[in-house]
């Protein structure tokens, strides 16, 4: 027979706590994949004040279309034509209602009698109007094309890039041959044939970027398609009898947000860019409409007796620009690390 082991109470006594299982304890919560992008683009402080100077500047021009005038954007006042920029309280030079003329700072409102109480924050252009609200309303119908452009992508260049990358095979090879022709059309010949059909404007500009804007998105989505759609989780759906739009909306589209929403940010300063110049050239927006585009080529006619009237809208232009491009850098960052320098 076995022997019995007699075991004594000090044996049932609690075991000491390991210090060195504090090491593997976790102490900060559990993040989601948005969370920690968002905190990874919070320390990114160029990023992130441009994200917030994004902010601002929609603010300003969607908010403030409720007390702008519209008639005082296209109604002349000879009166008050060519008038420097005016801040109540501030004595400098440029801002005071003084332009240097002959080497000689000349009070302008003074010497066109312009009331006491008048003044404009920018200065006004060659037919009396205020610069200030024509910036502001230039920078919201910029945007407004922006978000046109941004829509497209959404639309036609995502659901085009997952349909090719999905299909594969001989539809795939139809659908790249497709995007190759329209994107070999140069987008200012698009522009121009729809000058012929369309009246120079903003819906010219929109049916151009319906046409071109997607194609990058749509190769992009494409690419990141053909290699989701052989990844385990899509194989196991397939397999228990999802469909290809629900799949694709349950799987790949989550998967793609990180291309979508960075690409996104890369097409808005594209588009806005892309509209300044038709403008600015004469075949965009056209006056008496304005845009930062129609103020830059007013500008210019003065620049080398008036260079405030084209160096207001070229700031707003590079500011929104620069903010745009530095906030996609961001967010490319912050949604694949691996990607950083």
């Amino acid at each position: 027979m076995e022997e019995k082991i007699k075991l004594s109470p000090d044996s049932f006594e609690a075991l000491p706590k390991a210090e060195e299982l504090d090491n593997e304890k976790i102490a900060a919560p559990p993040l989601t994949f948005v969370q920690d992008a968002w905190r990874r683009l919070k320390k990114n402080k160029g990023a992130f004040i441009s994200l917030w100077i994004i902010v601002l500047m929609m603010i300003i021009a969607f908010g403030s279309t409720p007390f702008i005038d519209h008639n005082s954007l296209v109604k002349s006042s000879p009166n008050y034509a060519n008038l420097p920029a005016k801040i109540p309280g501030i004595s400098i030079n440029g801002f005071n209602g003084k332009l240097k003329v002959s080497g000689q700072w000349v009070d302008e409102y003074k010497q066109n009698n312009i009331p006491s109480g008048k003044y404009f924050v920018l200065g006004t252009d060659y037919l009396g109007r205020s610069l200030a609200q024509r910036i502001i309303y230039g920078t919201k119908i910029s945007l407004i094309v922006a978000l046109v452009a941004t829509f497209f992508d959404l639309t036609i260049g995502v659901a085009y890039g997952i349909i090719s990358g999905w299909k594969g095979g001989r539809v795939d090879n139809v659908m790249q041959r497709i995007i190759e022709i329209i994107s070999s059309v140069p987008s200012l010949v698009i522009v121009v044939l729809m000058l012929l059909v369309l009246k120079p404007g903003m819906t010219s500009i929109i049916a151009a970027i319906a046409i071109s804007s997607w194609t990058t998105m749509a190769r992009m989505i494409r690419a990141e398609t053909l290699q989701l759609k052989s990844q385990e989780y899509v194989l196991a759906a397939r397999s228990l009898g999802e469909s290809a739009p629900k799949i694709a909306w349950k799987h790949l589209v989550p998967n793609l947000s990180s291309i979508i929403i960075i690409q996104t940010m890369y097409t808005i300063p594209t588009a806005i860019f892309f509209e300044a110049f038709l403008s600015f050239i004469g075949i965009g927006i056209s006056a008496p409409q304005t845009s930062l585009g129609v103020l830059l080529n007013d500008g210019q006619k003065n620049f080398q007796f008036l260079p405030y009237q084209m160096w207001y809208p070229a700031i707003v232009l590079c500011v929104l620009m620069i903010a745009f491009n530095l906030l996609g850098d961001g967010l490319r960052d912050a949604f694949d690390p691996k990607t950083r320098r």
